[in-house]
């Protein structure tokens, strides 16, 4: 199901600032030889990500979900000089493509690739997240969402991807086991009184929240 009108998805992309090459290239790579070329961020949301960034300037950038590495290059766009980005990727095949891409970014030294199964990797990692952005398995936002808000400080913003699930979210009776743990999770959000959150219409749904 289509959410966003192609017309305007189109308009908004032809009115944005213009992704640099190796964005281009990633993009370029993912729709021709990716199974999946419908999980990439794509240059809006992929530009938002990296104006959010930008705004917040945060030291450690967490994302969990790699796949190809565009999320990643937009997000690191606003690290200082001493930031790091941790990003982690369950498929071998994906972190091996963004690590590809990666070694040749600027911000290559900024990038830190965790291979692996993201709710054991968080328990191993030590850090002060200032910015989070969860694009991984559906089925598993609700914990990743308990998880996190008790890790992080307040103030923190987190941006969780694919809030409508392709409009199955909208359906009276949704059938799937990942749209149905998507509205269990947009759900759970609204319910929360530990954060302050938007659901924006972005692409296939993006919500951004800030902890209290």
């Amino acid at each position: 199901m289509e959410i966003i009108s192609h017309a305007a998805e189109q308009y908004a992309k032809v009115h944005s600032s213009p992704t640099n090459e190796l964005l281009q290239e990633i993009h370029d790579f993912t729709l021709q030889h990716h199974a999946e070329p419908h999980m990439l961020s794509g240059p809006v949301q992929g530009k938002m990500l990296s104006l959010i960034s930008r705004m917040i300037k945060p030291k450690r950038i967490l994302e969990i979900g790699t796949f190809t590495g565009y999320s990643t290059l937009c997000l690191v766009e606003g690290l200082p000089s001493d930031g790091i980005l941790h990003t982690i990727e369950l498929r071998e095949t994906d972190a091996a493509t963004a690590q590809r891409f990666f070694d040749r970014s600027p911000f290559k030294n900024k990038i830190k690739l965790h291979l692996g199964d993201a709710h054991q990797i968080l328990q191993e990692i030590d850090e002060d997240w200032e910015l989070v952005f969860v694009d991984a398995e559906k089925t598993g936002y609700i914990k990743y969402f308990d998880t996190l808000i008790e890790k992080v400080k307040p103030g923190t913003f987190l941006i969780f991807d694919n809030v409508f699930f392709h409009g199955e979210v909208l359906n009276e009776k949704i059938k799937g086991k990942s749209g149905n743990a998507i509205a269990a999770f947009n759900d759970h959000i609204k319910n929360s009184n530990k954060i302050d959150h938007v659901m924006l219409t972005v692409r296939d749904g993006i919500s951004i929240m800030q902890k209290k």
